[in-house]
């Protein structure tokens, strides 16, 4: 029997083999199929009920075997589920294709949209139907015969380019390895991250030395204390060249196919560019308002960014008399520069940050804002050992959601961090299922004689995560597409960003910033510095980000079909934001995988959007203190309850009683000029 053909709740990953995974696939989407066919062939007339909801409701267990498997192809994978996704994701483009162009569907769907203001609705109701409506007529539903053809070739490429798109970037980063054999070579580094490194040389298969690869945990810090420059320079150019080596594993060709195919969708279905297409369904509503956005925060950041450079320049020179200053000397003398103006160390912090206690520290304050209870279970599957379970209640003891938490690197693991669910939140016959939401990073592990302690930048990273988690968790929509993060996506990082505040709060850090050893509480000269140090190079950090934003607009804003060139396209996007000298050897776009394998493209400008709407936010907790029950349930019951049921302006407005002010990211970000 198919594990994931029988009904189940949570996950049965025991049970699961990877031959399981394409039977299931095909046998769920037949199941869909039928449930559509049903809705299609339904003799009475097209009501809310029974097509628009009856939709909604349909394809469960496709849904579920699809959180499942692509959960796992980005946490737990291998050659072989590599394998199934390239054969599962053109046919699941395909079953979205022939839903999205059934014409005898969508002229249900369309009577029923046409006639939405003679219907009693719910506002959430109002927001599926036009969700509904707007899946069939944004993706095809209005074209003829031969384009609806295309536009079903289109999709099925494109789903095949992101796959190969994220796996080169994956064996790119696994398959670059930095093997030290000299202990001089790790000179500067702490010896909690040396210990790491012997650690990694073991696990790599290697007898003795010290092993850096391009995995956060092992990147960041070496990039950051290193004193060896050509070390430096080495590790830099290998981070900064993915998918750019005119191999295999080469991303110029997926990246120029990936924008140039996704302009002429948009084409196909009336937009002037992909980025017109994207944006009609965001907060910023066009790709003018994103520029002008862009280029707002970038009149007020440059100056400072360009005076952060010039001191960390002088700087450099000063200490060590480096005559030009390149990418790969940014952390490590940013990191000296910090330490000399705050005598702040990440060093000095890791101690107070032991892993278990930060977990222990993000639902303290979840329980002290939203009366939260996280319990750890062990009678919940797991896909890997390292996974921890968590039963999550109210205050009443009723169960609110199940999370799963994966911190530390491993093979089959791609980098960086994320929020995903493995089930969603919805209300059907009279019940309230509950939502299974999981958070992924990729933190320090320990090591023989450490416990995993978080740099202080790991620490924002576990809150943000923990942020985009509550929004799954405390969803309470009677839909699961309108349901916990399913929102506007210039809306979603709001939940996430907002929740780093705490890290920088004093009565925040008290619950759970002790020293790993000692217990000894966070010394308070510390939390001033952590303070102080918020802003540092803030300008610079900004620029950095804005550029991210531009290059993502410049592949997705205009007509990109006579680029040739990847890198000479990206130096253009890159010129009104570039500080450091141009390295020849190294290309961005070729493993920006947020917007050629995420669903970012067109919506990079988003954190930055979202940092407005987070400052503002976290403005009015510090005006009423920053564990006010009174705005944590207003924050819960208008922001992280409602999901996507309503426009994310008005949900905002109410939760805050005004929109959002630019102002209050440029004061906290020290970027006001007077």
């Amino acid at each position: 029997m198919n594990p994931l053909l029988s009904p189940f709740d949570t996950a049965p990953f025991s049970q699961i083999k990877n031959e399981h995974f394409k039977p299931a696939f095909l046998q769920s989407i037949e199941d869909a199929r039928a449930e559509i066919d049903s809705i299609t062939n339904n003799t009475e007339a097209p009501t809310f009920e029974n097509t628009i909801e009856a939709l909604e409701f349909s394809g469960q267990q496709l849904d579920r075997i699809s959180s499942v498997f692509f959960n796992l192809n980005s946490a737990e994978t291998n050659e072989e589920i590599q394998k199934i996704a390239q054969e599962i994701s053109p046919l699941l483009s395909e079953f979205g294709n022939d839903i999205t162009l059934n014409e005898d569907l969508f002229k249900r769907v369309k009577a029923v949209y046409d006639q939405k203001d003679k219907l009693d609705l719910t506002v959430e109701q109002n927001t599926l139907l036009d969700k509904k409506y707007k899946s069939f007529s944004r993706n095809g539903a209005n074209l003829s015969e031969e384009k609806k053809k295309r536009l079903r070739e289109i999709d099925a490429k494109l789903a095949k380019l992101k796959l190969t798109f994220g796996e080169n970037v994956l064996a790119e980063t696994n398959k670059f390895q930095l093997h030290l054999t000299d202990e001089a070579d790790l000179d500067g580094l702490p010896e909690g991250e040396k210990e790491a490194a012997a650690q990694l040389a073991i696990s790599k298969g290697k007898e003795d030395g010290w092993m850096i690869t391009l995995d956060y945990p092992s990147y960041i810090p070496f990039m950051k204390y290193a004193k060896n420059r050509a070390l430096r320079k080495k590790l830099s150019l290998a981070f900064g060249s993915k998918g750019f080596h005119n191999d295999e594993l080469d991303n110029q060709e997926n990246v120029l196919e990936i924008a140039k195919l996704r302009f002429e969708r948009a084409n196909l279905l009336g937009y002037k560019t992909h980025a017109d297409f994207v944006l009609e369904e965001r907060m910023a509503e066009t790709p003018e308002k994103v520029h002008s956005f862009l280029s707002e925060l970038l009149e007020k950041a440059k100056p400072a960014a360009e005076r952060e450079f010039k001191q960390l320049e002088d700087f450099a020179k000063k200490i060590d008399n480096i005559d030009r200053l390149e990418k790969w000397d940014s952390s490590y003398y940013s990191e000296k520069l910090k330490q000399e103006l705050f005598n702040l160390d990440d060093e000095k912090l890791k101690p107070y940050f032991k892993l278990e206690n930060v977990i222990n520290g993000v639902f303290k304050v979840a329980e002290n804002l939203f009366d939260l209870q996280f319990e750890e279970v062990h009678d919940i599957e797991k896909y890997h050992d390292e996974v921890k379970t968590y039963k999550v209640y109210d205050a009443d003891k009723n169960f609110i959601s199940l999370f799963y938490a994966d911190f530390h690197p491993r093979a089959g693991k791609r980098g960086g961090a994320w929020m995903t669910s493995f089930k969603s939140q919805w209300k059907r016959n009279g019940e309230n299922v509950r939502p299974h939401i999981s958070n992924v990073c990729n933190f320090t592990p320990s090591t023989k004689s450490k416990p995993s302690l978080l740099t202080f930048n790991e620490v924002t990273t576990l809150f943000h995560e923990f942020g985009h988690g509550l929004h799954g968790m405390l969803a309470n929509t009677t839909y699961p597409s309108l349901s916990g993060t399913s929102v506007f996506w210039d809306f979603v990082e709001l939940p996430s960003q907002v929740l780093e505040n705490w890290c920088y709060e004093k009565e925040a850090l008290e619950l759970f910033a002790k020293h790993y050893e000692t217990g000894e509480i966070i010394p308070m000269e510390l939390v001033k510095k952590i303070k102080e140090s918020a802003t540092f190079q803030e300008g610079m950090q900004t620029l950095r980000q804005l550029s991210f934003g531009l290059l993502d607009m410049s592949w997705h804003g205009i007509d990109p079909t006579s680029i040739t060139n990847v890198k000479a396209h990206e130096d253009e996007a890159f010129k009104d934001t570039s500080l450091y000298p141009e390295t020849p050897e190294t290309c961005m776009s070729t493993a920006f995988s947020h917007i050629f394998q995420g669903g970012y493209s067109s919506g990079y400008y988003s954190y930055k959007w979202a940092e407005v709407l987070d400052a503002d936010a976290f403005a009015y907790f510090k005006e009423k203190g920053i564990f006010n029950k009174e705005v944590a349930t207003k924050f819960k019951d208008n922001v992280l309850s409602q999901g996507g049921t309503e426009n994310p302006m008005v949900l905002y407005k109410r939760f805050r009683g005004a929109e959002p002010k630019v102002e209050a990211l440029l004061e906290r970000a020290g970027l006001l000029t007077s």
